[in-house]
């Protein structure tokens, strides 16, 4: 009976010892420990060749992460990004649900959540087109003035983007000049217009050149 009560008092004295150093390396491990929300952008990889995205429901994300609070107050946009692999990606409409193995960030920092969960994105198939240019003019010459040539160097430009956009375009313009009080002739740098799609054009710049003559009588 004797050396039973002397085991067991032993044992007790083990299991607390034990119990206080999970305790402490609790209290060690989570001590500072904070969570916060940080709005990441969303980067697609692995786009299959000849396709490209279309349209996408979502630009970025707000994954919710857990940390050293030292190490949160660091924390940055550009310090971390969502991963979508377009590998398995087909042509037409397309739904990437997120997992927190998406999320590319410092393996000090814990991934709890990510809202929205899902992007859906719409690929199609890249194409080339050639398509001319034309110049919006506004605007009178000074009084006794005419336009007498409107000339657009080169023109017409090719232009790359999803298929079934481009098949809609039958040509683009450029920024509008103004020839307001003009008496002389005009040579401009000007930019395309795209009118918010998602075109690339392959030219760098467009020259306009405006000539300006005097009205006989």
């Amino acid at each position: 009976m004797k050396r039973r009560t002397l085991w067991s008092g032993d044992l007790w004295l083990k299991a607390f010892a034990f119990i206080l150093a999970v305790m402490m390396w609790f209290f060690a491990t989570y001590k500072g420990q904070s969570e916060m929300v940080l709005e990441v952008p969303i980067e697609f990889k692995n786009t299959p060749k000849g396709y490209i995205i279309l349209k996408q429901t979502i630009n970025k994300v707000n994954i919710h992460v857990s940390g050293h609070e030292r190490l949160l107050k660091a924390l940055r946009p550009f310090n971390a990004r969502v991963i979508v692999d377009l590998t398995k990606a087909k042509k037409g409409e397309n739904e990437f649900y997120f997992s927190r193995s998406d999320v590319v960030i410092s393996n000090a920092i814990k991934v709890i959540r990510i809202d929205p969960i899902v992007v859906k994105f719409v690929l199609d198939e890249l194409g080339t087109k050639e398509v001319p240019v034309r110049v919006p003019v506004i605007g009178i010459p000074e009084s006794g003035y005419k336009i007498s040539a409107i000339e657009v160097l080169p023109k017409t430009i090719q232009i790359e983007g999803a298929r079934s956009e481009i098949n809609d375009i039958a040509l683009l313009k450029t920024e509008t000049v103004d020839v307001t009080g003009l008496d002389k002739d005009l040579q401009q740098v000007v930019k395309i217009n795209t009118g918010g799609k998602n075109i690339l054009v392959k030219e760098g710049e467009i020259i306009v050149r405006i000539s300006i003559r005097k009205v006989q009588r």
